[in-house]
């Protein structure tokens, strides 16, 4: 993959579609982010973003996915993930059930084989289905279809490519991260009960791997090296911080919201931060900031209304600790 084959992503805001659980949203490119998913794409790293909960970080893998024309895919890791997990799903009870249904009828020995099968009960995960589409599609077949299959976009071929998020890296323990490095880097894994390992297809560019971490634990150092890192931070600065939210709410409600509100709701966003800080508990941010607008031009349709309803809700959307002493 060289510079010629990865596009300049849009600057301009755009509409994320509703996919699956995922709702329909905007997206607007910054340039840091832009530059950081080209950069991610021309080294063939995945791209770690690192922010707080709410900054962001796993819409711009859907928005990468959606601007590139590629498959989204995401997967959210849990404190018991293992890196197989991303690999491949095994269904054990499955089989186990159907071997005692089985034991209680009248079935040769080779129609019990045949049916307890362990290809059966074998579905592809989230990193078999980036690296080869086809070949996962045939064992999601074989299975039964007992895991889900990805949706992909209209007119989506696997030679147009994929985003895959792993979501939280941060929640599983270190053996996560290695193995996924690993998997990563030979571009293939084995799989048990089949012959050949499952390798990235000819033809399938080069899989886009967005991860994200809230910094509950540390990564492993091998693993950020093999990383292209971007962080995601709001603006330490009071007049910078309020530009920012504002900017991102217009982005949201437009003329929906009065502009008084964006403002008031951002200084009010910021005192609130700070004294959260103060007691060392993590502070709102854009997410809250998003809910809050989000609930006053529900309730409230009427701009010039909206601020006196401002003061009423606010403390739901943004104070998420009790009071200090």
């Amino acid at each position: 993959m060289n510079s010629t084959n990865i596009p300049a992503l849009p600057h301009a805001p755009f509409t994320l579609p509703a996919r699956g659980s995922w709702p329909e949203t905007i997206h607007r490119f910054d340039e840091t982010s832009a530059w950081a998913v080209r950069a991610a794409l021309a080294a063939q790293r995945p791209l770690l973003v690192r922010g707080e909960p709410g900054s962001g970080k796993s819409q711009l893998a859907r928005a990468a996915a959606e601007a590139l024309g590629r498959l989204f895919l995401a997967e959210v890791v849990h404190a018991r993930s293992e890196s197989q997990d991303l690999q491949w799903r095994f269904d054990a009870l499955g089989r186990l059930g159907d071997a005692q249904a089985m034991s209680a009828g009248h079935h040769s020995p080779e129609e019990v084989r045949s049916r307890l099968d362990q290809r059966n009960y074998l579905s592809p995960a989230a990193l078999w289905w980036v690296f080869d589409w086809n070949s996962a599609e045939r064992q999601h077949s074989r299975s039964g279809g007992r895991s889900a299959c990805p949706q992909p976009p209209a007119g989506w071929t696997p030679t147009k490519g994929s985003v895959l998020l792993i979501d939280e890296i941060d929640k599983a323990e270190a053996d996560l991260p290695n193995g996924l490095l690993e998997t990563l880097g030979n571009g293939a894994f084995s799989v048990p009960w089949l012959d050949e390992a499952v390798s990235a297809a000819e033809g399938t560019p080069t899989p886009l791997v967005v991860i994200t971490t809230n910094e509950e634990r540390e990564l492993p150092a091998a693993f950020l090296r093999r990383c292209l890192v971007l962080n995601l931070q709001l603006p330490k600065s009071e007049n910078e911080f309020a530009a920012a939210l504002i900017g991102r709410g217009m982005l949201h409600f437009k003329q929906r919201c009065a502009n008084a509100v964006y403002r008031e709701a951002a200084a009010q966003l910021w005192r609130d931060r700070q004294a959260a800080e103060d007691q060392g508990l993590q502070g709102p941010g854009h997410a809250e900031y998003i809910d809050l607008l989000r609930v006053v031009v529900t309730l409230e349709p009427d701009p010039d209304k909206q601020s006196a309803l401002l003061g009423k809700v606010q403390d739901f959307a943004l104070r998420k600790h009790p009071p200090a002493g």
